[in-house]
């Protein structure tokens, strides 16, 4: 497995104000209690407390400071403690005191970052005591060491920290950094740091916790970064100001972990994924087009942060979504549903009007596809102020056909009041295969093909004759899949599911449901029995009593897995081998094996189906993942797949 999977960790440790042993015995405690975790971060000024005030003046309090840093760098390292240990600090350098964020590793400090921005205004007076970073004379500090030792420590704030094989990189700012309006992070993120840690204590008044979250989420997205932030707790001084302890763990904008007000001694942690992070930013092809940053110092540590052989378990600790297409939250779902809806309305709705096309023509089957892509051509004609007869559904029942399906397509359109047509290709298909001197009792490709590509034709003459346009059902994880037509169903005029998977066109399908429920009862019931109905082309005979014979998952596996490999491939750039395991964790009840024949099947088609791909119909792209060849997926057709299929 390629990931590069590390625990990170956000403390609000007890603070003793001005007692610099007390609070260093504490944070041992914290460090030893998650010594498995590769970076710990603990608040801004931990190690005196962020309130001393004008007891920053006093060189007791300084010498005191730096010595039970030594004392805790060196009992944590010799108590198995071998990750990064991150502790606010102030540190006299050049004759001024800075705001630091001291790194720890191996027994000793490693790096000091001083802080950039220093607020003094409202409640604080930082200038008062400290300089910023700007003011720094010197590129590294004299630190001197218990033994009597004295090591010269980077120093600035422009520090990257690496670890030994450079599998991770970090950097620091420090609270007030991060309200800047060009955050140090940014440059040190384009600089190549995959972590930002931000020791904080910023206090807590009415609605300051959303806004500071908003900050750490924007910059975690912004910068396709991993942000720990670490905020002082309420056993701060409490003489005008109150600190809550506000932890919070990002991944690439997405909120891992989050503790406010919490008991003192609390850790947040997260498994978080540099991966995720550095394949992001290899996807924006405009990521390093920014303000480039002056050039950065790189201290390398001595050891990993990120253990090989803990990847499986690390794996495990991961939220991993059964459905990444389909928001897990009802209100999200909800949301995202009206989004895509409207973003299909409005995508064929300009199609419409810009063609001057006086139908939709859509062939409707009663599945899933055709009935999402009916409910998008009818939203789109009520927009453009257009009645629902303006969309022409065509059922084209053959020897497949379920009474079922058939029903269902004629309920929906009729209950709607969309024009419904019905054109039997029983015999067209039975003359056609005759004239190419096919069997009609061979139910082969050939077979199952003809039916797409004569039901494609009847569309497009239709939409010749009522001056309209064919509009597309062909979903997401078909394209994937190659599991269409080519020149059949593969083809339309606008594919309005062209960027939807199977897993939310069923949830797109539900959602109307829903929302027709109260004054649609009828139509709502068909939707639910439609959605209801296993997924099949219907293109093999139906049983002697009527019944389906044709499945489509038999075939090719839940399209649940396929979605997922879907995802996790495009969107996460993840190798075959961690999805496999990431799939195994979110489908505990499917076997391994199974789990690894589709994902297999995936690969397989993926790569053989691309020439389909190449050359789709216009479609709108509804979220972060879209096979569209003008779009996001360009992909030479005859590449070969044998890479992508060496995993167990």
């Amino acid at each position: 497995m390629t990931s590069q999977l590390l625990t990170v960790a956000a403390a609000a440790p007890r603070v003793h104000i001005a007692a610099p042993e007390a609070n260093a015995r504490e944070m041992l405690a914290l460090a030893v209690e998650n010594a498995d975790a590769s970076v710990i971060l603990f608040p801004e000024l931990a190690i005196t407390g962020y309130t001393c005030a004008d007891l920053f003046g006093q060189t007791r309090l300084l010498e005191a400071s730096r010595r039970w840093l030594n004392w805790l760098a060196k009992e944590a390292w010799d108590k198995g403690v071998k990750g990064l240990l991150a502790v606010g600090a102030p540190v006299p350098a050049d004759n001024q005191l800075f705001n630091c964020l001291v790194l720890l590793h191996g027994g000793v400090p490693v790096a000091v970052v001083p802080k950039s921005c220093l607020p003094n205004y409202g409640e604080f007076y930082e200038k008062r005591w400290f300089a910023p970073a700007s003011a720094c004379l010197s590129d590294h500090v004299l630190w001197p060491l218990e033994n009597g030792e004295c090591i010269q420590v980077p120093f600035g704030e422009d520090l990257l920290v690496a670890d030994r094989t450079g599998a991770v990189v970090l950097a620091a700012e420090i609270c007030e950094d991060l309200w800047a309006p060009v955050p140090p992070s940014g440059f040190a993120c384009l600089a190549g740091a995959d972590v930002i840690l931000n020791p904080s204590a910023s206090n807590e008044t009415v609605t300051k916790s959303d806004y500071r979250r908003q900050l750490v989420k924007g910059q975690s997205a912004r910068c396709d970064c991993v942000y720990v932030y670490a905020g002082a707790g309420d056993t701060e001084s409490t003489t005008d100001l109150v600190f809550s302890g506000h932890g919070m763990i990002c991944e690439n904008g997405r909120l891992l972990a989050e503790q406010l007000y919490p008991a003192p001694g609390s850790v947040i942690r997260a498994v978080v994924d540099v991966e995720r992070v550095r394949t992001d930013r290899l996807r924006h092809g405009s990521y390093m087009e920014s303000i480039r940053p002056a050039p950065w110092r790189t201290v390398r540590l001595a050891a990993d942060l990120i253990d090989p052989a803990a990847q499986g378990r690390l794996l495990a600790q991961r939220p991993v979504e059964r459905l990444p297409f389909v928001p897990d939250e009802p209100e999200k779902l909800d949301g995202r549903c009206a989004e895509i809806a409207r973003i299909q309305a409005t995508g064929l709705a300009r199609r419409l009007a810009a063609s001057g096309a006086k139908r939709a023509v859509i062939g409707l089957s009663g599945g899933l596809d055709s009935t999402l892509a009916f409910l998008a051509a009818l939203q789109a004609m009520e927009s453009l102020g257009r009645p629902a007869s303006d969309v022409l559904a065509v059922s084209m029942p053959c020897v497949g056909t379920t009474q079922r399906t058939f029903g269902n397509a004629a309920a929906l359109a009729q209950l709607i009041g969309a024009e419904y047509r019905e054109v039997p290709i029983k015999n067209a298909l039975e003359g056609h295969l005759k004239d190419i001197g096919h069997s009609a009792d061979l139910y082969d490709t050939t077979f199952e093909n003809a039916q797409a590509r004569e039901r494609t034709q009847i569309l497009m003459d239709l939409a010749n004759q009522e001056g309209g346009i064919v509009v597309g059902t062909g979903d997401l994880s078909e394209l994937a899949l190659g599991w269409c037509t080519y020149n059949g169903d593969h083809m339309s005029m606008y594919g309005v599911n062209a960027s939807i998977p199977k897993t939310l066109v069923k949830a797109m399908v539900a959602w109307h449901a829903r929302r027709m429920c109260d004054e649609h009862p009828h139509i709502t019931r068909v939707l639910l029995d439609i959605l209801d109905t296993p997924i099949s082309p219907e293109l093999l005979p139906v049983a002697a009593d009527g019944a389906l014979v044709q499945k489509t998952e038999d075939t090719l596996g839940k399209y649940d897995l396929h979605d997922f490999a879907l995802y996790h491939m495009l969107r996460g750039g993840y190798a075959p081998q961690r999805i496999l395991e990431m799939a195994c964790i979110a489908y505990p009840e499917v076997s391994r094996q199974t789990v690894r024949a589709t994902l297999k099947t995936f690969y397989r088609r993926f790569f053989t189906q691309q020439f389909k791909r190449s050359c789709l119909p216009d479609g709108p792209k509804v979220g972060s993942v879209s096979l569209s060849p003008r779009g996001d997926w360009r992909m030479p057709s005859d590449a070969e797949a044998a890479e992508f299929l060496e995993f167990e």
